[in-house]
């Protein structure tokens, strides 16, 4: 039965195989952003045009994530990830041999769209895990996906200074291959737990998302804290260019190592969920990104600005994006992957509307533009969540 077999011990060796797996894959997404400058130079491109080299990863994505995830449900899990790790590879070695924007921005999407194999992993960590571990386990999973976030940068940003950036993407092609390996041989299978067509299974999406208050209210918070988020980082590499930085692509993708703070708060978070007001973590968690934006700012202009900013950022983001998530996939565990589609849908279409406001802002008006559009993301994203989660239908304990 199907119940059954899916009835399987979370064992640590599992868990930590979807952590750093998680990671590795999700970083194929985020390679590219402190490399924006140098791949400008190298095709001759405007530092706006090539920005959305970032943007079409994300709404590759957010693509992903509703036309792939949902399948999740639908087929064994294990071999889904495993078929797409065939086309994660080729996207990825497309990329690294692009000579066009054009070229690149169609590899940019094929990434975005194969590297949701992490939103895969978060189902299977909260479906195998004991009640009471969920949010621990679920937070360990989210941290080595946050961690691989932040260190992609760090990683791209040093190897595409010293070694160029189109070895950076064929690398990560390389570990792509032995992380297939690995899931081929440790990951358990898993039956699906619907039945029925795809056109069935994607209209029970569409049904969830009308249905379902707090996923509603969850997306819409998740979209606005990640379209603040990725403004930022998409633009930082353009602003240590400038003065009185005149730094490259190594020195932008390093400070992603402060952001790693905003990862390991996420495991503490998914640890006190189930103890705190889940509401009042929120709110805490998008005032901590107001402050941060208030600190770029005031103190742009020095590297401990940037530092205590980006530390705030991350930390904020984190900790609401997995409450998010803990509250979206305890509401149906049945349909945790389509649920999580929507979620996560809704998450990386604001990060892909961040970019490319956060890019034309760049353009437009500098640093400050880019501060005062992701100030006013987080700020409408913490006037909706007091507004609303105060109806009772969409109030989480």
């Amino acid at each position: 039965m199907p119940e059954k077999e899916n009835e399987l011990f979370l064992s640590k060796s599992i868990l930590w195989l979807m952590a750093i797996g998680a990671g590795l894959v999700v970083a194929n997404n985020y390679y590219n952003q402190p490399l924006l400058g140098v791949i400008a130079k190298e095709l001759g491109e405007s530092e706006s045009a090539t920005s959305k080299v970032a943007m079409f990863t994300q709404m590759g994505y957010a693509a992903g994530l509703l036309l792939i995830i949902p399948l999740g449900d639908m087929f064994r899990r294990k071999k889904i990830i495993l078929i797409d790790f065939f086309f994660i590879i080729l996207s990825l070695v497309v990329f690294a041999l692009s000579k066009s924007l054009i070229v690149m921005l169609a590899a940019s999407f094929c990434i975005g769209l194969t590297s949701v194999v992490p939103q895969i992993f978060v189902p299977i960590a909260a479906q195998l895990s004991r009640p009471e571990e969920k949010g621990r386990n679920v937070g360990i999973v989210m941290s080595g996906l946050l961690i691989g976030i932040l260190g992609s940068r760090v990683f791209s940003g040093v190897v595409g200074e010293y070694l160029g950036w189109r070895n950076v993407f064929l690398i990560a092609a390389g570990l792509m291959i032995i992380l297939a390996v690995l899931i081929a041989w440790m990951l358990p299978n898993m039956q699906p737990t619907f039945k029925g067509t795809y056109g069935q299974l994607m209209g029970s999406v569409i049904r969830y998302a009308r249905s379902i208050p707090s996923l509603q209210l969850a997306s819409l918070r998740g979209a606005l804290g990640f379209a603040s988020f990725s403004a930022f980082w998409t633009t930082l590499t353009f602003r240590l260019q400038e003065a009185p930085y005149f730094q490259g692509s190594d020195v932008a993708g390093s400070l992603g190592l402060f952001g790693i703070a905003g990862a390991l708060a996420a495991t503490l978070v998914g640890q006190a969920s189930g103890k705190v007001n889940k509401n009042k973590l929120i709110a805490i968690a998008t005032f901590i990104m107001i402050v941060s934006w208030g600190v770029f700012g005031m103190a742009d202009s020095t590297y401990i600005g940037i530092i205590v900013g980006i530390i705030l950022l991350d930390m904020g983001l984190q900790a609401m994006h997995v409450t998010n998530q803990t509250i979206v996939l305890s509401s149906q565990p049945e349909a945790a992957n389509r649920l999580n589609t929507v979620y996560m849908v809704s998450y990386f279409i604001g990060g892909s509307i961040g970019t490319f406001v956060g890019g034309k802002a760049w353009g437009a008006y500098g640093w400050n533009g880019v501060v005062f559009t992701g100030a006013f993301f987080v700020s409408l994203c913490l006037v909706v969540h007091l507004i609303i989660s105060r109806k009772p239908k969409f109030n989480e304990k």
